[in-house]
């Protein structure tokens, strides 16, 4: 990260490493991790951004229903408070969820990631509880972290509909509200878009949209393409995921590549909350290998950036507040599903010896850093 001059790391804490049953007895080694990380983020000048829930639920705690249990929102706030006394004397900059929308809509509707359900009142429940949990995770973080700047890491696409039909336009909208709406509104608006909201409303108690509806200081916003639906009558939900229409430009690993619809998201997020953004999330996957001279020439990756970018200073131009971007990913990873096979990485790793190599894409990285710090300098 140095050599590249990168000046914000961000990352998650996963809670069944910290707390292995989700409650209860503390794992010390899993915590003194996360003090290294941080201690040699600060000494490399490094600032770190935690995010409190990335997807890795406590098995214990899936047992006992997981999301779809609103006796969660008080073991996510107790592992909150402790998150927050560990590690709040250094950090202060907060996100209390990463992608809510996916890991409740394909795990809790679509049943393609865990807990595999497709039981509709599992969903609408496991929506409202995670909704619950962000308040209580906000307040867990003000009352530990002085000065703590918080807020929640959100997929914001385009929902567009895979045909010119009533019906899959109907589709398209039904998936804005699951995918797009159904947590920056309530959290940051103080309501539920108005079809979730009619859904979401036998779960709900007195009170709970004052819970939910803290105040955050920002809205980060992960983004790559636009998303796809078309009318599904037969389905739990009235609507189907779909892909992209075949003539789209795409990536090497076939998703979309629309550069206006990121410019669009970020207006459209900057007119509906009014919050400054960051961009948390954003980049392009690959299969790639070392050539023959040791090199990775990612120059799909740096058209890719190039492109969205230059779409976020339209918008910065166009009077979005945009605080500041990351790329996804530092590192070739893990790619959920995609197993290792799919890289996103400015960093290649050698998986079998761990060696790490900077791509091309990550020189052009770094001139883009300086080129910005340039010019922040110039405009101070």
């Amino acid at each position: 990260m140095r050599q590249i001059g990168v000046s914000a790391y961000r990352f998650s804490v996963s809670w069944p490493r910290v707390l292995p049953a989700g409650k209860g007895a503390v794992n010390a080694a899993g915590l003194d991790f996360y003090d290294r990380l941080i201690d040699s983020l600060l000494a490399a000048r490094i600032e770190p951004w935690l995010c409190l829930y990335h997807w890795d639920l406590p098995q214990a705690l899936q047992d006992l229903g997981g999301w779809a249990n609103r006796e969660i929102v008080g073991w996510y706030a107790d592992y909150a408070h402790l998150i927050a006394q560990r590690f709040g004397d250094r950090v202060k900059r907060f996100a209390t969820f990463n992608e809510p929308s996916v890991f409740s809509l394909f795990g809790y509707a679509f049943g393609w990631h865990p807990p595999a359900s497709s039981d509709r009142a599992s969903h609408f429940k496991a929506i409202h509880h995670i909704n619950l949990a962000h308040g209580g995770g906000v307040d867990a973080l003000r009352e530990h972290v002085k000065d703590a700047l918080i807020g929640c890491v959100n997929n914001i696409q385009p929902s567009r509909a895979v045909a010119p039909t009533a019906a899959d336009a109907a589709a398209a909208e039904l998936l804005d509200e699951y995918w797009n709406k159904a947590f920056p509104d309530p959290q940051i608006l103080g309501r539920y878009p108005p079809v979730l909201a009619q859904l979401i409303e036998p779960y709900q108690r007195e009170g709970d949209m004052a819970r939910i509806c803290r105040p955050v200081d920002w809205l980060g916003v992960n983004h790559y393409s636009p998303i796809y639906a078309k009318a599904a009558p037969d389905s739990a939900f009235g609507f189907a995921w779909a892909d992209a229409p075949p003539d789209v430009p795409r990536s090497s690993i076939g998703w979309q590549i629309d550069s206006d619809a990121f410019r669009d998201t970020l207006l459209e997020a900057h007119s509906r909350y009014s919050l400054p953004i960051y961009v948390t999330e954003n980049g392009v996957g690959s299969s790639e290998k070392l050539d023959d001279s040791g090199q990775v020439l990612d120059y799909e990756r740096i058209g890719y950036l190039k492109l969205y970018t230059n779409a976020m200073r339209e918008a910065i131009a166009r009077g979005v507040d945009v605080r500041g971007y990351f790329v996804w990913s530092l590192l070739d990873n893990f790619e959920w599903g995609a197993g290792y096979a799919n890289r996103f990485g400015l960093v290649f790793v050698d998986y079998p010896t761990q060696r790490r190599v900077l791509k091309a894409s990550a020189g052009w990285y770094r001139q883009l850093i300086d080129q910005e710090s340039a010019l922040a300098k110039v405009a101070v």
